[in-house]
């Protein structure tokens, strides 16, 4: 299947370009002052996946292939955006190319490091980024239903069902809303979804939040956690309990990175990085592994996910959209596979660990032979019969 890209975006000096280099390992220009990155970077990132290492070992593999994902580094994105403030036009040119949006949001506060507002507030961040995409999708919505008010005049019944959703999608903006609540609210009607697919809208793409923590610095999530054991430190301070609420208010995928710690820990080894991140006390947890962790979610975010061919010569990651059929799934490896398609022998790569060789494994019965509507799974290993 084509690249599918996540585009990194977020206020100027939030940590964008720094994570991105984390991400990456290519060198972009990352500079104390909006507008550091204008032209985007676009990298390609190996997606984290332990089962890979672990059916090449099996197979003796001479080659190992990991599935990937694009992420993109956007101009940093300022309040008026929408009407061509900073950078604007040239911001939401590039994101509307992306299938997925990754806001990264700045939560620690350094005085050496200005922020665009002078002060550090998440939930707003948020709303001013948010609010910019949403103008700039009235806009386009409001210039569609001028340009469907004839076809409307004259009855065509296509005209009539995309104005119903266009006015949907005005009043969801009108009030502050993303497009993809109506959709996550069942409120679009599937003879709308393909008019709103080809609206291209911004805020109907999947978001995910990126909490970018600073090692050393006051990170609100820290703050957060001493008053809640009355440690001190903290002040009462409620600004990361509010991100917090907004997040399960909207139903948001987050994660948190140190994306400075990130970007100095990117040539090193698995286990260098675990030792240096708990020496510097990036945190156990969830974001303990950081841009790993992130890679996964952004992963899930584009509703992706992984098969795997594995022999002597290669072992193969691949990457197919959740609810493929074999033939669908085939299309990865090269696209006369769906025509071509007879029949998939399939098991999942736990299974064939477990028995210890094809062979044992075809003994116990643990490879199915499943035809063209067949649903494939994380997971399963495939090898197709054409």
């Amino acid at each position: 299947m084509s690249s599918l890209s996540i585009g990194i975006v977020g206020l100027p000096n939030v940590g964008k370009s720094t994570l991105f280099n984390a991400l990456t390992r290519k060198s972009v220009l990352v500079a104390n002052y909006p507008f550091a990155t204008i032209d985007p970077s676009v990298g390609v990132v190996a997606v984290p996946d332990e089962r890979l290492g672990l059916l090449s070992t099996f197979s003796k593999s001479l080659k190992t292939v990991p599935a990937a994902v694009e992420f993109v580094d956007i101009a940093g994105l300022v309040k008026g955006a929408s009407a061509g403030e900073g950078l604007g036009n040239q911001f939401l040119t590039n994101i509307r190319e992306t299938d997925a949006i990754a806001e990264v949001v700045r939560i620690f506060e350094d005085d050496n490091i200005i922020h665009v507002d002078g002060k550090i507030d998440p939930v707003k961040d948020i709303e001013v980024i948010n609010l910019e995409l949403i103008l700039a999708d009235l806009a386009t919505v409001t210039k569609r239903l001028s340009n469907l008010a004839r076809d409307v005049k004259a009855g065509k019944k296509e005209a009539v069902a995309e104005t119903a959703l266009c006015q949907k999608l005005v009043a969801a903006f009108e009030a502050g809303k993303l497009a993809s609540t109506l959709v996550d609210a069942g409120k679009i009607e599937e003879l709308e979804k393909p008019f709103l697919h080809h609206l291209h809208l911004l805020t109907a793409k999947p978001f995910m939040y990126i909490l970018n923590k600073k090692a050393g610095g006051k990170n609100l999530d820290e703050m957060a956690k001493n008053d809640a054991v009355g440690a001190g430190g903290g002040n009462g301070d409620d600004r990361f309990k509010k991100l917090m609420d907004f997040f399960a208010t909207h139903n948001a995928k987050w994660v948190i990175v140190d994306a400075g710690i990130e970007q100095d820990l990117k040539d090193m080894t698995d286990a260098e990085k675990k030792e240096m991140r708990e020496g510097l006390g990036a945190g156990k947890g969830p974001e303990s592994d950081g841009i790993d962790n992130l890679i996964r979610k952004g992963y899930e975010l584009l509703n992706l996910i992984t098969y795997f061919t594995t022999g002597v010569d290669e072992t193969r990651a691949w990457t197919i959209r959740r609810g493929w059929t074999a033939p669908e799934a085939g299309t990865a490896i090269h696209g006369d596979f769906k025509e071509k398609f007879v029949r998939a022998e399939v098991i999942l790569w736990k299974d064939l660990l477990d028995a210890g060789s094809f062979a044992a494994a075809r003994e116990k019965g643990l490879v199915r032979t499943e035809g063209k509507e067949y649903i494939v799974r994380d997971g399963d290993c495939i090898e197709f019969k054409i």
